[in-house]
């Protein structure tokens, strides 16, 4: 089979010398894209439910990726880092990136800290948060990831915390917005630097409008469907500028009041050590009230109740938290989001 794709420094222009010298999932996802067939086979993350397998148009993989490759300035000199599974779309598209551009894919384990045994100078990488706090964590694996040249943040929300310790380096990083449905990214938005933002921009001729639920469309010109309905609330700026205020489906009502639990959490989130979680319980009274879930073994009544005290000090009344509770491990999907559910 013909292909011609630069892996760790080599020129490839057959299967037959991948297929013992690469990941077998990147060699399958090489396989499925040079054969005849227009499409490849995605998994949606399962982050509202049972991961979905749908079909993905490679011409539309070819231009999410001319998009991304254009505002970052990838070119066949360019060094990419595939650290992520290409069963999901961000290392799907990662490899069709490099196919596009003609640069080199530097391909290593998908891992928590994929950096360890990275000698070259990266251009350009795509992480989940977890893979970019525990690169954090080391002083040696920092020191690369501050040496990376630009770096998109998505699968999973970027925590307040990481978001701080961003500003302490060099590599301009970015969180995306997109799902395996608009075929990766359509909206970026700076985390670090000069232009540092909380609202997303839309790449390429994107544009955005809500719906009468407040939720986000997605009007995409450079893709076969060109409109996306989704379930995520957000103020809109202009048309291709929004900030995210969470998912429709994880809105309370508590009494009338619609509290959105993903803007308190970063309003707390220097309060709690671990990770944790804003849902919702009924009550007979407000309908629903807010609680909150911490990974940890169960804390004191003393512990419970210095966390209430700081709480009022950071919530107006009624976004405070009714009840703590407690779970030892959280479930997740595989890019790392939290399932928001009680045990």
């Amino acid at each position: 089979m013909e292909i011609n794709i630069k892996l760790n420094g080599i020129q490839h222009k057959n299967l037959e010398t991948i297929k013992n010298s690469v990941d077998p999932d990147i060699a399958s996802f090489l396989q499925e894209w040079y054969d005849p067939k227009d499409y490849v086979i995605g998994h949606t993350s399962g982050s509202t439910g049972t991961p979905k397998e749908i079909r993905l148009l490679k011409k539309d993989m070819l231009a999410s990726a001319h998009l991304t490759n254009e505002f970052f300035n990838i070119r066949s000199s360019s060094n990419l880092l595939l650290c992520l599974s290409p069963d999901y779309i961000a290392g799907k598209m990662m490899i069709v990136r490099t196919i596009l551009s003609g640069a080199n894919l530097i391909t290593v384990k998908p891992s928590s800290s994929p950096l360890q045994n990275i000698t070259e100078d990266i251009d350009f990488a795509a992480l989940v948060p977890m893979q970019v706090v525990t690169s954090l964590s080391s002083p040696e694996t920092a020191r690369k990831l501050a040496h990376i040249k630009q770096i998109i943040i998505g699968g999973a929300a970027v925590s307040p915390m990481l978001e701080q310790q961003l500003q302490q380096i060099p590599t301009a990083c970015y969180g995306t917005y997109g799902m395996t449905e608009t075929v990766s990214h359509i909206a970026l938005r700076q985390i670090n630097g000069g232009k540092k933002s909380p609202c997303y921009f839309a790449l390429g001729n994107v544009t955005f409008e809500k719906d009468k639920r407040e939720c986000l469309i997605i009007h995409a010109p450079h893709l076969q469907q060109q409109t996306f309905v989704t379930n995520d609330i957000v103020q809109l700026a202009d048309s291709t500028h929004f900030e995210w205020l969470g998912r429709h489906d994880n809105v309370i009502n508590s009494g009338g009041i619609k509290l959105f639990p993903e803007k308190i959490e970063s309003r707390i989130a220097s309060l709690i050590p671990q990770r944790f979680f804003i849902t919702s319980e009924q009550d007979s009274r407000l309908g629903e009230k807010a609680v909150l879930v911490i990974e940890s073994a169960s804390w004191s009544a003393t512990e419970c109740q210095k966390l209430f005290s700081q709480l009022r000090l950071y919530l107006p009344p009624y976004e405070i938290p009714k009840d703590i509770y407690f779970q030892e491990h959280f479930n997740e999907t595989y890019s790392g989001k939290i399932v928001r559910k009680i045990k």
